[in-house]
């Protein structure tokens, strides 16, 4: 508790200055933040605030009232106003918001539900390059749940009765969430442009960065004629959101979000240090069972110091092989 009390009073000092200091948050933040501070700290690193203390108020208020025009102009409106288009966009979400996050309590609320609708719809009628991809349902749930801790007391997020929340209070988390969504994808923008580039491009350089690391692993899944794209697809698709339980993925987006436009970069090692950590068991198994492992990894009782083996154990990979690039065919 000393070490963490230490932390908190770093993270206080650093939020306190009247401009904050972005390049040293980034850096206390990438470690973890604490749960009360965390609602400032990613919108921060998101760049939805400024670091300029005296002008937060002001820019709140103006993006909030933005995403609450569009939200009358482009989804309280009559179907038969609705182009084609924009009436399968909203199917589709409508297919999946109900299946985001299963077994998390929180998401089948009907007032939650409904405000993963209205901003994943709002974020595809507003980028029509990307419109809406499964998958980005699964991004803002880290964002809900960050931003719904601001308005409620209790940490256990299973105790917070969302019927509770003003319309004013709902409308603000939703507006806070869609902003930071639209930040991230902005990032990764080619993972949901036609036949997703940006994830491709990730299956191959995290298979190329295996070869380089376990070459007997990298090798053993040659011969069984697994191609990365069959499990890594979905952790990059997601963001590897599905391969933890909910408790650490906030924990898990502190460090992301402090990559800033490094995030990319980083999940290429996230995601080999999550494969090769099962690399002696893998290597026994045959096709079928190294794809059923892979997509059902058995990480529901994992906590937060799993986690930071993983982070660490990346994060020690890209200061060896991340200075020389050339593992990475280009």
């Amino acid at each position: 508790t000393n070490l963490h009390s230490a932390r908190d009073k770093k993270f206080e000092r650093v939020l306190a200055e009247p401009i904050v200091n972005l390049k040293e948050l980034g850096e206390l933040v990438w470690s973890g933040c604490p749960v009360e501070r965390r609602p400032i700290c990613w919108k921060l690193m998101l760049g939805y605030i400024p670091p300029n203390a005296d002008r937060r108020e002001e820019v709140l208020g103006r993006k909030r009232h933005e995403y609450n025009n569009w939200v009358q102009q482009h989804y309280e409106i009559d179907d038969a106003e609705r182009s084609e288009d924009e009436l399968a966009i909203l199917h589709q979400i409508q297919i999946d918001v109900p299946r985001t996050a299963a077994v998390v309590h929180l998401f089948h609320k009907p007032e939650i539900q409904r405000s993963l609708t209205r901003i994943l719809y709002i974020r595809a009628i507003r980028n029509p390059g990307t419109s809406y991809v499964q998958g980005m349902n699964d991004l803002v749930t880290p964002f809900l749940a960050v931003f719904l801790s601001e308005v409620f007391t209790a940490d256990d997020m299973n105790l917070w009765d969302v019927s509770t929340l003003t319309p004013i209070e709902l409308c603000h988390v939703e507006a806070d969430c869609y902003w930071c969504l639209c930040k991230v994808l902005d990032s990764i923008q080619d993972h949901y442009t036609f036949a997703q580039p940006g994830i491709q491009k990730i299956c191959f350089k995290l298979s190329e960065l295996v070869r380089r690391i376990d070459e007997q692993m990298h090798g053993h899944l040659k011969r069984e004629d697994i191609d990365f794209l069959q499990f890594a697809f979905r952790w990059v698709n997601c963001l590897l959101l599905r391969e933890f339980p909910f408790s650490l993925v906030p924990r898990l987006w502190d460090t992301y979000l402090a990559e800033g436009d490094s995030l990319n970069d980083f999940l290429v090692y996230v995601c080999s240090a999550l494969l090769l950590k099962w690399s002696d068991q893998l290597k026994k198994f045959e096709f079928q069972d190294i794809i059923m492992f892979l997509q059902h990894l058995p990480t529901s009782t994992w906590g937060h110091s799993e986690l930071e083996i993983i982070l660490s154990k990346a994060h020690m990979w890209r200061t060896l092989f991340g200075r020389a690039p050339s593992h990475f065919l280009r």
